[in-house]
């Protein structure tokens, strides 16, 4: 349920609804806009005479909410949502924003290298795994927190904010001085623990899409740390495996416009592990962000053959410089800035 508060409701008014949904059983979750307050109802609003909501002072209208995902859905924040970051970068709203960095932290040299090549380009994230889910148990596995503390210090030395994979609810503590945004892959969008527990941090979570998993599945995941109170997911299309084998997964461009109608959390698009290969990934980004990409997620190297993993799909420093001029001249297309 949808409660759309009047643009003059005072604070005891919106209170007195809060207090009304909390003795019917209703948990309310509250977000303002830049004119009106909206309360979302979560619980079972199925039975409740929304009659006894209108009739309360200050309250504009009241709406059942017909989709399973009641806080991830375009009602609850229909001006759309714009995460912040600590450096002032941003991910929503009209600015583009470019996160790129190794699949896996491997040395110093190679993360603060990568670091520069990611600032010089106008970038504001570094993303790198320490934790690596990996399909063999015999491939690299990640330098852990000791490669997660080189990343933050290389990030910090360039200004950028850190993204790294969580891939358990005992990393969540020890990874929060670390990064700046958690980010749950394909391998864990349905491991509803991690997610809850997540729902409880105050910082971002970047979710990608499970590896078959529909857009409805994909919400409803985002529903798990929503609920929890943390109102800052992204999320993130990743492609999904189909029986095409030409490219490692098969890049869903149609799911951004669909997801930007459907919810109003930023959409990311990674075509790297979208593609797996390399020469397709700067045109998939492309693609990506005329088709209403808030940010675009990449993997590069200054040795990309070399990589200790996903070197296939890896560009170099100079493959991903040439890429991100090409998305300016697109994002001015659209009237977007990046």
């Amino acid at each position: 349920m949808i409660v759309a508060m009047q643009e003059n409701a005072t604070e005891e008014q919106i209170y007195a609804v809060i207090e009304t949904m909390e003795e019917v059983g209703v948990h309310a979750h509250r977000t303002t806009g830049e004119s009106q307050t909206i309360l979302a109802g979560v619980g079972a609003t199925a039975e409740l005479d929304v009659t006894t909501f209108e009739a309360l002072s200050g309250v504009e209208s009241v709406h059942r909410i017909s989709v399973p995902y009641k806080l991830a859905g375009r009602a609850f924040r229909p001006q759309g949502t714009v995460v912040e970051f600590r450096n002032g970068a941003t991910i929503g709203g009209d600015k583009i924003a470019t996160i790129a960095g190794p699949c896996s932290i491997e040395n110093r040299d190679q993360i603060f290298t990568i670091a520069e090549a990611v600032k010089k380009a106008g970038g504001q994230f570094l993303r790198g795994g320490a934790f690596k889910p990996r399909s063999s148990p015999y491939a690299f596995q990640g330098m852990g927190i000791p490669g997660l503390e080189i990343m933050r210090e290389a990030a910090d030395a360039n200004g950028l904010c850190v993204i790294s994979e969580v891939m358990e609810i005992g990393q969540i503590e020890p990874m929060l001085p670390l990064v700046d945004c958690f980010q749950v892959g394909a391998r864990n969008t349905q491991n509803y623990n991690l997610l809850r527990e997540l729902g409880k941090v105050e910082k971002p979570v970047l979710l990608k899409r499970g590896i078959a998993g529909t857009l409805e599945e994909l919400l409803l995941s985002s529903e798990y740390i929503l609920s929890g109170g943390n109102y800052n997911v992204i999320l993130c299309e990743r492609g999904i495996r189909t029986y095409e084998k030409a490219t490692r997964n098969t890049m869903d461009i149609s799911a951004i416009p669909v997801l930007k109608k459907l919810t109003h959390l930023p959409v990311v698009a990674d075509p790297s592990h979208g593609t797996g290969r390399r020469e397709l990934v700067a045109p998939m980004a492309k693609a990506a962000v005329a088709a209403g990409a808030d940010a675009t997620l990449v993997e590069i190297h200054p040795n990309a053959d070399k990589a200790a993993s996903d070197a296939a799909q890896t560009l170099y420093l100079d493959q991903f410089a040439k890429m991100v001029e090409d998305l300016r001249l697109i994002a001015k297309a659209i009237g977007r800035d990046l």
